[in-house]
């Protein structure tokens, strides 16, 4: 009986490696750049996301691996480029965290221990963020807001550009004001419709738009995951509704809005989540 020895991240870079060899490797992987696989890298985070949220951990564990598959990928572009490995990479996110938990590597080091001395999770925050913005400066970057992506999601930018600003104090001080303002965004988007100017109207919705997300963040909301639950209710409600459609015997071409709207009352009231 033969035993499968368990691979290593030793073995998952000669594989990434092989797979990028000019002689035998794999003509997809070769013909990939740091450009052509960020897409793929950005579907694997979302589906490591899904998992978690579907509590689906026995899956998790491989979306997990597609993901790391990533890292390795651009690590053996870096390698090839002579820019970078994947061991440098290890080093520089290793070095990084070390550096922006002084509470818990006190002496700089990975093996330093804070022991029995008690933290303040407030004095915990206000350090993390002095750290990183010294960061941000010693990287050239002056602003708060340079180092927010902006390939990230739009309402995760929303969110982390609103966040960053209220580190400085530029936040509501009460949340009637985030109400109020949201008031204030739709009373402008309808008038920019009354007046039928697309271009404002699409400015006045990214306005309401914003605002929702400062709603969520002054609730302690990530509006992102408010946003992805919403979709799966709605997703659930629906498919549902259609299923009820088929079993009275009618397809949607049969039944009118009226009809729809009760169904999907039907289906509210039954708590399809």
């Amino acid at each position: 009986m033969s035993i499968t020895k368990s691979h290593s991240i030793d073995d998952l870079l000669y594989l990434m490696s092989r797979l990028r060899d000019e002689k035998d490797g794999c003509p997809w992987d070769l013909k990939q750049s740091y450009q052509t696989i960020t897409s793929c890298t950005i579907e694997e985070a979302y589906e490591v996301v899904d998992a978690i949220e579907k509590q689906d951990y026995s899956h998790l564990k491989e979306e997990l691996g597609d993901l790391l598959f990533q890292v390795i990928f651009y690590s053996q572009l870096g390698k090839e480029d002579q820019l970078f490995d994947f061991h440098e990479v290890v080093h520089l996110v290793t070095e990084k965290l070390i550096r922006r938990h002084p509470h818990v590597f006190p002496g700089g080091h990975i093996q330093s221990r804070r022991g029995d001395e008690e933290v303040n999770e407030v004095d915990i925050n206000s350090t993390w963020e002095t750290i990183k913005q010294s960061e941000r400066t010693n990287k050239g970057r002056e602003s708060l807001l340079d180092d927010v992506p902006v390939s990230l999601p739009a309402i995760t930018r929303a969110h982390k550009l609103q966040k960053r600003a209220a580190k400085v104090g530029f936040d509501w001080h009460q949340l009637e004001g985030v109400f109020d303002k949201l008031d204030e965004e739709i009373a402008e988007l309808k008038e920019a419709l009354e007046a039928d100017n697309k271009k404002n109207v699409q400015e006045e919705f990214g306005d309401l738009l914003f605002t929702c997300v400062n709603l969520g963040r002054s609730l302690g909301l990530d509006s992102e995951t408010a946003l992805r639950l919403a979709n799966t209710k709605f997703e659930n409600r629906f498919r549902k509704m259609e299923e009820s459609v088929q079993n009275d015997g009618f397809s949607f071409g049969d039944v009118n809005i009226d009809q729809l709207e009760a169904y999907w009352q039907k289906v509210k009231a039954e708590h399809i989540e």
